[in-house]
């Protein structure tokens, strides 16, 4: 293992002479798409990702039915997907070993929201609309050769790639935490590689990825989808990744992925999406609200709970908001349902074969998190609380991010400004099982460093509110 994380390393100090060709080829051979859209100034308000002309790289729209197997397809986002993929006509394999549940029982916080096991769920789905998801109970990392046998029998059109730890802050913990994500990441994404090759198959690969692999405030200016033009010695222009600035384990491992996507689509011609995806908020789509045994999970505590759920449930609960440091870290943004929408688009416009890796920006807006604190504060009476920011980041940053690639697709993206009624029904779900709440799981207890570990021991004890009280 020690050799395969060096050698993925070691790939980065080539990735530069990597790339496309230069952006001044004709258009006609680029099959350039393209649209106008007004620049929004990025200053840390709900506002929509800015969009500047950009062309789309070749992809192919392709709106028939197809056989997806959704790696990872138990997890917050996986599940929404899958049946969301399902109810548009596709169909649908999930494959997942459980693990996020098995960390529930590690770590003594399960979701908010009861979940059903897997087997209830599908069964429920299947039953309630007639139409089939099966699930397969696979480890990518550790078992290539049954995932190796599965591509040759099912022969899937589709992978969408949700299979890897998803929690920064999980991946912070402890070396061990640190390992198993490496591990568990880089490998089951190698695997899935590996095997799509070995099959013979003509598989297009969409994976989430993370807009944490650009950084935040690193880049000066609006953040591109994926790709960035430089002029090399000579003048030579050429398109490059963007530079990786991870800020956490588990942002390296989607780094290293973005990696192994670029060698694998130039030496085997694999077709490859990888979507830079934002905070997922909200815990319900149209297809998880139709049974509670099809209900999604919800994470609210300190290593898995996503900040505006965080915020949401710890105002139903009468919690002061914990905000991290100044609460002046600029996000981007997206609902739990514009994920499962983003990943259709990408199923259904896959890139040519023979084309770069098609990268695409997931996010609907960017927002400050003092702000979204104080839109919660102002709907729930909540107050908020500023404790010692556990990650090593800068306390305030800006973030604009293009988004046009979806918007030229379709995607009507969601956005807090006129989701009223979906922040209730967050708001709400909290409150309905807040019985289930462990509050002492609410704060963080996953520190980047010594140095923010020993500031967090020197500051105050974080207010728990009344449901912490002895009863």
């Amino acid at each position: 293992m020690a050799r395969r994380l060096a050698l993925l390393l070691g790939l980065a100090a080539v990735v530069a002479g990597w790339g496309t060709q230069s952006l001044r080829r004709p258009a006609a051979r680029v099959g350039r798409v393209s649209r106008r859209v007004a620049r929004v100034a990025m200053d840390g308000k709900y506002s929509p990702a800015a969009v500047n002309e950009i062309p789309i790289s070749s992809s192919v729209s392709d709106n028939r039915p197809k056989k997806v197997l959704v790696l990872g397809g138990d997890g917050f986002c996986g599940w929404p997907t899958s049946l969301h993929l399902s109810d548009k006509g596709h169909e649908v394999i999930i494959v997942d070993n459980l693990s996020r549940r098995n960390i529930d029982t590690e770590l003594g916080c399960s979701s908010l929201t009861p979940i059903a096991t897997p087997q209830v769920r599908v069964d429920t789905w299947n039953k309630m609309t007639g139409k089939e998801i099966r699930f397969i109970n696979l480890d990518l990392a550790a078992d290539y050769d049954l995932f190796l046998q599965l591509l040759k029998q099912e022969k899937p059109d589709s992978i969408v790639h949700f299979a890897e730890q998803r929690a920064a802050p999980y991946s912070m913990k402890s070396s061990k935490h640190k390992r198993y994500t490496i591990n568990n990441n880089v490998g089951a994404t190698h695997n899935v590689l590996a095997a799509v090759v070995e099959s013979g198959l003509d598989i297009h690969l969409v994976h989430l990825g993370t807009m944490g692999v650009y950084g935040y405030g690193n880049s000066g200016g609006e953040i591109p989808e994926g790709y960035i033009d430089v002029v090399l010695p000579g003048g030579r222009e050429k398109r490059i990744l963007h530079p990786a600035y991870p800020g956490s384990i588990y942002h390296t491992t989607k780094c290293l992925d973005a990696l192994l996507f670029q060698f694998y689509v130039q030496n085997d011609q694999l077709r490859v999406t990888d979507l830079h995806q934002g905070i997922v908020w909200g815990t319900n789509t149209p297809q998880t609200a139709r049974d509670e045994r099809l209900v999604n999970r919800f994470d609210y505590d300190g290593d898995y709970g996503t900040v505006l759920n965080r915020f949401l449930m710890q105002g139903a609960l009468g919690i002061p908001l914990t905000v991290y440091g100044t609460g002046g870290q600029t996000r981007a943004l997206i609902h739990i349902t514009d994920t499962s929408k983003c990943i259709e688009l990408a199923i259904n416009n896959p890139p040519k074969a023979g084309s770069p890796v098609e990268i695409l920006n997931q996010v609907a807006e960017t927002a400050r998190v003092r702000d979204l604190a104080q839109l919660v504060s102002q709907k729930t009476g909540t107050p908020l609380q500023f404790v010692t920011n556990p990650r090593n980041e800068a306390a305030e940053n800006p973030l604009q991010v293009s988004n046009q690639k979806f918007k030229l697709l379709g995607l009507d993206p969601i956005l807090l400004d006129s989701a009223e009624g979906l922040l209730e029904e967050v708001k709400s779900i909290a409150d309905k099982y807040k019985d289930r709440c462990d509050v002492s799981a609410v704060v963080s207890k996953s520190y980047w460093n010594k140095a923010r570990a020993a500031a967090a021991g020197q500051s105050a004890a974080v207010d728990l509110g009344v449901l912490a009280q002895p009863k």
